[in-house]
């Protein structure tokens, strides 16, 4: 069954059920539209996230099953302990949000592209501007050695990707965000073996938006209030 093709300008066109998301490839729900902090906020409230090369239409997806961290429930080795015992890093939120953001999209191993397009990085620094979008940074001296990105919706942090040029400088982030006592949820969207080896586990879709709704702490119409404060 074809998904739905938004136009360009279309940023008002509700997203479909996330159960009717393909399942090959899995989650593929709508195509098209743009990134405007309007559709992004819509996107998130939904349970559904961006994702696709430069060059390609904007692809919206909400996989089944989820992956996400409990925050209590992140797993810290002896040396990841160690070294954030030892305080080589240092840790920042919102200082070096559009740096984070290119770091985590310059070119790695075994990769010949890169989804984290420069019209993704101006979409989600207007998001860090009115509050929504948050980034956390590792330092060692004055040197960017680490970080992450993603959405805050209330007590869920919808993790968008991390970086790190110096060992355990990511999941030092990860530990940081994790034991900020902020949130109930970590969202961590696409399963991987390093999530896996930090704790996260994978659960329904049903259930993600469940604790979604719970603990999202929604505004009735975020994208005015927040112009509005930050105009």
């Amino acid at each position: 069954m074809p998904i739905p093709f938004l136009a360009p300008d279309d940023d008002v066109t509700p997203f479909p059920m996330v159960c009717t998301a393909l399942s090959e490839p899995n989650g593929l729900l709508m195509a098209g539209g743009n990134l405007s902090p309007k559709r992004l906020l819509a996107a998130y409230r939904a349970g559904v996230f961006p994702w696709y090369e430069a060059g390609e239409p904007i692809l919206w997806w909400s996989p089944d099953p989820r992956c996400v961290i409990w925050p209590e429930a992140l797993r810290i080795t002896r040396s990841l302990a160690k070294t954030i015992r030892n305080g080589q890093f240092e840790v920042t939120e919102n200082l070096a949000y559009r740096e984070v953001m290119k770091q985590c999209g310059a070119p790695r191993k075994g990769s010949s592209g890169t989804w984290v397009t420069s019209e993704m990085i101006n979409a989600y620094c207007e998001l860090n501007k009115m509050g929504v979008a948050k980034s956390l940074e590792v330092w060692m001296g004055h040197r960017l050695v680490g970080g992450l990105y993603g959405i805050q919706m209330g007590r869920v942090f919808i993790g968008e990707s991390m970086f790190s040029t110096e060992r355990d400088a990511s999941k030092v982030a990860l530990a940081y965000l994790a034991q900020s006592g902020k949130y109930s949820l970590i969202d961590c969207q696409l399963e991987t073996p390093h999530l896996n080896s930090m704790g996260a586990v994978t659960i329904q879709r049903e259930r993600y938006i469940e604790l979604l709704n719970e603990h999202g702490e929604f505004e009735a119409d975020p994208v005015t209030q927040m112009r509005t404060h930050y105009a």
